[in-house]
């Protein structure tokens, strides 16, 4: 590309104006364009930032130049945080951010931040906390205007670019904020001053009367989901829909525990639901974000690796309570759509992709990707099947999204064949078929943009869904991949002699979060329990030692978000709140018990305990708020059950029929710890205790089963081992 020179960024002095050389330089080792505008997000790998590099804004990425320019001359903050697959935040730009009127103005009297919240997630949820504070609605883009010595005063998320029916318009926003500041820059201050005070309060907020929390929190949740239940459609009744809203792993937990069947179709209905609607990617797999409906049949088609990944894993222990095949067919199928158009070869995972791709006029729009018409059936698999396969998957020609149709089932195949009276056999083989033809056409389009950050926190959580599908499917593939991405987070993405937070540009990047540690502590445990191999235990250990190191309240018990090496913020918060992602707080608490269940150690529990005491108010006050930290305490008030086998060296598949029987058992809190006879598992003794004593039973492996101080008889026998777990889970309906 040879050299250009971009027009000057509109309204922008010499105090702010960047170093347009170096930008230039940036702009052509980036870029196979010559833009009208570049600005300092050109030297940021953030796919976020990158995609704002050509604003006419004189954006500043976050850090001190920006914070010290403010406060040298004078001028508000303007901080807007987003995302490279947000739908709104993409309008924003090219409503305004784009806008050279609108850019020309906030040059002239503002410093602009951009944010990505995927790479710094602790500004994020402050902001997100400082709008909390304002009494509005959190959301991307996240608008924040700040004093120049950094305190938030007013905030938003999407304005539109001008006056209209739809609120204040933006340019108007600026013009008021800036008359304020000018003429009465005492009341600015003050309110900036008012709300970073209740901010800090509130984020510092602490249990220090040592509130426990209370069993009866499990319960209060169960019947705050029951009355919230939608019957018909599954989840919360309403919309949107978001899967998270109704937490189905902690209603099959309480299923295990109390035996109440409602509890047991609660989750069906759900499952099955989302399953059929357009929410489920019914030609290649994979959950969008959410529903904007109450069916679950249109949704808002950004797909996250974190929803897959934690969805993947709740239709595998879906498919574990009620044994049905539909259940564990979506589970693979989410993880091959994860594999497919989100792994990395040899790396990890890439961590979404946007709603809008390019139509055929050459413009994005939203859905164009995953929306067919009949017309389209028709080319792609001649008159007959899609005459079939529109009926089944509801293409029609008047569409459901702009004149098209969002794929998606009112039946099963067989409720379908049979009501056409039609071979259920021949009719999914059908059905198989041509959704492989579909994808292969689909997969020609122009792809949606795919957000190639890999986030530390977010590949654990895929890691653990590979690692327990590839166990309890028995799928080496599967397994494999788990693996692999737990070798390259532990070779590539550490930095400054911890967990990287993220890997951008081949190289990692930023200081690991809460979330970053507790769910790859997640990931190893589940490779352990997985794999048998102690090596990923220890790796778990290491990591959990980091966390106690700099990430733990001393005095009052749990965990901040951030490390005692991150830059200092309004405050150091400490999440709680499980909403699409869990919170690093509810991980760390399951971490723990874990952990104690498997080592002996008590300092594991004592950990736990403190931390439950400073969040019992949390937990009592609003326990459906707080649905994975419920799983954690249900976990700490239930002995672990641990199971141990055994194999001889020279007959290691003994143990297959043993763990065929633990693969077809829903044990929620169990820990399952495989070993060979050798000097490995000798090693092993010294950081599992449960080893000590065990051994094969000559050729044949042995399982050996305890719980609460007290063991069964060890049993070389799979239909005893059957016989054991049945007895132990004697509340769950086998017919659910």
């Amino acid at each position: 590309m040879n050299e250009f020179k971009p027009d000057t960024l509109p309204g922008v002095d010499d105090e702010t104006a960047p170093q347009m050389q170096l930008l230039q330089e940036a702009a052509c080792r980036r870029l196979q364009f010559k833009p009208k505008f570049i600005n300092r997000l050109i030297l940021e790998s953030s796919p976020y930032l990158l995609q704002h590099a050509n604003n006419p804004v004189n954006w500043f990425p976050w850090g001190e130049t920006a914070l010290n320019l403010a406060k040298e001359l004078s001028r508000p903050l303007f901080v807007s945080i987003g995302y490279a697959t947000c739908h709104w935040c993409h309008v924003m730009e090219v409503e305004s951010f784009a806008n050279e009127v609108i850019a020309h103005f906030l040059n002239g009297h503002y410093i602009s931040i951009k944010v990505d919240r995927e790479e710094r997630p602790d500004i994020d949820s402050q902001f997100m906390n400082v709008l909390g504070t304002m009494g509005a609605q959190g959301g991307w883009p996240l608008n924040i205007f700040l004093t120049p010595d950094g305190n938030p005063f007013y905030g938003g998320t999407y304005f539109p670019p001008f006056d209209s029916q739809r609120g204040l318009s933006f340019l108007a926003l600026l013009q008021r904020i800036t008359e304020m500041y000018n003429n009465h820059p005492s009341r600015l201050h003050l309110a900036g001053q008012q709300v970073t005070s209740a901010v800090r309060q509130q984020m510092l907020t602490v249990d220090k009367s040592r509130t426990a929390p209370e069993t009866s929190a499990l319960r209060r949740a169960v019947e705050r989901y029951s009355t919230l239940f939608d019957p018909v459609n599954g989840g919360i009744v309403g919309a949107p829909k978001f899967p998270s809203s109704l937490s189905i792993r902690f209603l099959l937990r309480q299923y295990w525990d109390t035996g109440n069947s409602d509890l047991c179709r609660m989750v069906k209905v759900t499952l099955s639901k989302m399953a059929c609607g357009g929410i489920y990617d019914q030609i290649g797999g994979g959950f969008h974000r959410y529903a904007i409906d109450s069916q679950w049949i249109i949704p808002h088609f950004e797909k996250m690796l974190y929803d897959n990944a934690q969805l993947a894993t709740t239709y595998l222990e879906g498919y574990l309570v009620t044994g049905s095949s539909e259940f564990a067919a979506i589970a693979k199928e989410t993880m091959g759509y994860l594999f497919r158009e989100l792994k990395a070869p040899e790396k990890g995972f890439f961590s979404a992709t946007d709603a809008d791709s390019l139509g055929p006029n050459g413009k994005s729009e939203e859905g164009y990707f995953f929306t067919w018409t009949p017309n389209e059936l028709t080319e792609v698999l001649g008159t007959d099947n899609a005459r079939s396969i529109g009926t089944f998957f509801g293409i029609t020609t008047i569409g459901n999204f702009d004149g098209r149709s969002v794929p998606h089932r009112k039946e099963s195949i067989q409720q379908f064949a049979g009501k056409m009276g039609i071979s259920t056999e021949n009719f999914a083989t059908t059905v198989g078929e041509c959704r492989n033809e579909l994808l292969k056409v689909r997969l020609q389009r122009p792809l949606p943009f795919r957000d190639e950050q890999m986030l530390t926190s977010w590949n654990g959580l895929a890691i653990s869904a590979f690692s327990k599908a590839g166990f309890f499917l028995d799928d080496k593939g599967l397994l494999g991949v788990a693996q692999e991405v737990a070798r390259f987070i532990c070779q590539e993405m550490t930095h400054s002699g911890g967990l990287a937070h993220s890997f951008q540009e081949s190289f990692p990047k930023g200081i690991g979060f809460l979330d970053d540690y507790a769910f790859m502590i997640a990931a190893f445990l589940d490779l352990f329990e997985a794999t048998g191999d102690i090596q990923h235990l220890r790796h778990a250990l290491a990591l959990n030692d980091v966390v106690q190191n700099e990430f733990l309240d001393e005095e009052c018990g749990g965990y901040f978000m951030t490390s005692s090496r991150h830059e200092e913020l309004l405050a150091r918060e400490k999440p709680t709140y499980d909403g699409a992602i869990p919170s690093g707080n509810s991980v760390m608490l399951q971490n723990l018990v874990r952990l104690y269940g498997i080592t002996d150690q008590k300092e594991y529990r004592e950990t736990a305990e403190r931390a439950f005491s400073a969040f019992g108010s949390r937990i009592n006050e609003t326990p459906t708020a707080v649905p994975e930290m419920l799983i954690a305490l249900q976990a700490y008030l239930t002995d672990t059950l641990q199971i141990v086998i055994v194999a001889p060296p020279e007959n290691v598949k003994s143990a297959d029929p043993l763990l065929k029987i633990y693969r077809s058992s829903y044990l929620p809190f169990s820990i399952l710890i495989q070993a060979i006879e050798g000097e490995q598992m000798i090693e092993s003794c010294r950081i599992v205790p449960a080893l000590e004593g065990r051994h094969a039973d000559g050729d044949k492996a042995v399982a050996y089963v305890c719980q609460g101080r007290a063991c069964k008889l060890p049993t070389t026998d799979p239909a005893e081992l059957s016989r054991i777990f049945k007895c132990l889970s004697p509340r769950v309906n086998e017919d659910c």
